[in-house]
């Protein structure tokens, strides 16, 4: 009796353990919390260049994604920029499903072991925060998605529609955090 009672709860582990979701973490913000000014996009390339921070990539590490995950593909987007139209800015995808985290500032330069979407602005990583002087805290919620598409099937440089349809029929769960900022 013992040796099925001990199988039932070694059972009973693997399962809860197979059960844990899918989660997108920093170690730098908890979701929802607004983000420190250095992960702000003070950028050359900004229509506004008084914009303040240092356009710092905020740490992401992942966990527990589905078992068939072959990549990853991430877009970071502003509901509440343009005015309420949105604003996209970053994307990336191709991510290995061996990746487990960006490090602090690593997105923020041109991708290494992952393939850059083109954001409206034209970059191919990261784009830091900077909504108008005066708006309320926006909301950047950055979304992970586990593909079962192997890291090199798609083309560099594809725009947030583009990855999307992309990614129809290859996506098998999303984790997601949510950073607020405002320019002061």
């Amino acid at each position: 009796m013992r040796p099925m009672i001990l199988s039932l709860a070694m059972t009973m582990l693997a399962f809860a353990a197979a059960a844990e979701p899918f989660t997108l973490t920093s170690p730098a913000f908890k979701d929802n919390d607004v983000w420190p000014a250095k992960y702000a996009g003070a950028d050359p390339s900004r229509t506004n260049p008084s914009c303040p921070g240092e356009n710092v990539s905020p740490p992401l590490a992942w966990s527990n994604a589905p078992e068939k995950t072959r990549s990853f593909a991430l877009i970071m987007q502003d509901p509440d920029g343009g005015n309420g139209l949105g604003a996209v800015h970053w994307i990336a995808y191709g991510i290995p499903a061996s990746k487990t985290s960006f490090a602090e500032g690593e997105a923020g330069k041109d991708p290494v072991d992952w393939k850059g979407g083109k954001s409206p602005v034209g970059h191919n990583h990261y784009f830091g925060p900077c909504g108008p002087s005066g708006h309320a805290l926006h909301h950047y919620i950055i979304t992970l998605i586990a593909t079962d598409l192997e890291p090199g099937a798609l083309a560099s440089g594809l725009g947030k529609d583009e990855l999307l349809s992309a990614l129809k029929g290859h996506a098998l769960a999303p984790a997601s955090i949510v950073g607020r900022y405002t320019r002061p």
